[in-house]
């Protein structure tokens, strides 16, 4: 009797400590909640996040209308995933055309909102671009960061299910907005009419998004809503208005100084400049013109340590700015079909003409970089004020030097005349085009409203 005591006992003894040694195991083997390194790992990565995707925007020679429409989508998820951590942030379902997001958090259960917005934002990215695998391996490795902070697992379930719901039901409007169904609509034919634009040199490039305005616009009632009016009638006599602007582009063109040719240079950003060497084309890598303004208003956010929330806003709404500018800029673009500088001076002023810059390959009329530019400025002053001087590092990477600005209106007048500079436009497709941005930048605000309440919690 005495010995199966014994016995028992030392099975009960074993097991306690088999049960005590799992049980340190488990807890040393489990996550521990990190919330301050959470808090400090997520600092600036919005706008973190914005520059990672330009970089794979770039790689894939996205023309600047489709990069537009990536960075509204993807900063919309951001906005929808970060907007829960105060507690009257409205969405934008509402204020959006044709927006529809359900998803919502669990009051029963507890999330990083941080982590659920970059998670919406590569997720709608990733479903947006040619190289999904990059998106995807950011992806991968933020959650893997993540994980190795520490963060309860129940905590990071839920943040990383909400954010993949969010950008599912995003990328149901991206796949309803006519961006797919624009490849089968015929083809743009040139026209012999000598007012029509047609190819221009070094490789005569087809016409880039000749449907681009029936893309559904984000805010605009309409592609054609605040539609700038017509060229100049285009007239081969040399006593015209229309020959005499194409002479002020020839002449400006042959007189510039050093300080122009800078601003022509620091502005081109055409993301499809082609090179042909045999029978092969290489297009070299820039940031398009919705690109650097994403870049500005990254790099002032940063400057300005904002919180997450207001940075996610204002990347949405200075992206669906550009984004609804595009749109609106392409449809006049199409309608009046106008030639480019180039082709007119080449064959009626001087054959061995060219501009500083590479003519863009669509219509003349109006200036896509003076459009979104002054949409984009529009927005930004009135977010940041009227006189908000900075220094725009954006075309470092690419090779060129910083510019400062006194305004955010100053750089996009100068964004609009760099056009002039650079030889590819008339001044009216600069002036209407300046005119239309900021049209559709204040009816941007006027439809959008993300205001910061006057109170918020965190989880």
């Amino acid at each position: 009797m005495q010995q199966e005591k014994q016995k028992q006992f030392i099975l009960t003894v074993k097991l306690t400590s088999l049960l005590l040694f799992a049980f340190v195991v488990i807890t040393s083997c489990g996550t521990k909640h990190n919330q301050e390194g959470l808090d400090t790992y997520f600092e600036g990565t919005i706008t973190e996040y914005n520059r990672k995707l330009t970089d794979v925007i770039v790689a894939d020679i996205f023309t600047p209308p489709v990069a537009s429409r990536i960075y509204a989508y993807a900063n919309i998820a951001a906005y929808e995933g970060i907007r829960f951590i105060e507690v009257e942030r409205p969405s934008l379902v509402g204020q959006l055309n044709h927006l529809n997001i359900s998803s919502k958090p669990d009051p029963s259960k507890k999330y990083n909102y941080p982590l659920t917005s970059l998670v919406a934002f590569t997720e709608t990215a990733k479903s947006l671009v040619f190289d999904l695998e990059r998106i995807d391996i950011m992806q991968q490795q933020l959650l893997k960061e993540v994980q190795e902070i520490g963060i309860d697992e129940d905590i990071y379930d839920n943040s990383v299910s909400l954010g993949k719901e969010i950008g599912a039901e995003i990328l149901k409007r991206a796949g309803t907005d006519g961006y797919l169904r624009r490849t089968a609509l015929p083809r743009f034919s040139v026209s012999d009419d000598p007012g029509r634009w047609r190819p221009t040199p070094p490789d005569y490039m087809e016409a880039i998004e000749p449907h681009w305005r029936t893309i559904k616009p984000f805010v605009l009632d309409s592609a054609s809503q605040f539609d700038p009016g017509s060229p100049t009638q285009f007239d081969l006599s040399k006593s015209s208005k229309f020959y005499n602007e194409a002479m002020e582009v020839y002449e400006t063109v042959k007189n510039l100084d050093t300080t122009q040719v800078n601003i022509a240079k620091f502005w081109d950003c055409n993301p499809n400049i082609s090179t042909t060497k045999g029978h092969v084309m290489y297009f070299q890598q820039q940031i398009s013109p919705g690109g650097h303004w994403v870049h500005i208003t990254a790099q002032i956010l940063d400057e300005k340590e904002s919180s997450l929330v207001e940075s996610a806003a204002t990347l949405s709404q200075v992206s669906i700015a550009i984004a609804d500018a595009f749109i609106s800029c392409w449809d006049q673009k199409y309608k009046s079909n106008l030639t480019r500088p180039e082709t007119f001076i080449n064959e009626y002023i001087d054959p061995d003409w060219a501009p500083i810059l590479q003519t863009p390959a669509f219509p003349e009329h109006t200036s896509g970089h003076s459009v979104a530019s002054s949409a984009a400025a529009t927005v930004l002053t009135d977010i940041f004020g009227d006189n908000y001087a900075f220094v725009d590092a954006t075309e470092v990477p690419y090779g060129l030097p910083i510019r400062s600005y006194q305004s955010f209106n100053q750089a996009a007048a100068e964004a609009a005349i760099s056009r002039l500079y650079g030889g590819i436009h008339y001044k009216p497709a600069i002036e209407l085009g300046v005119l239309q941005g900021k049209q559709v930048g204040q009816h941007t605000l006027y439809k959008i409203n993300l205001k910061a309440p006057k109170f918020s919690y965190k989880e």
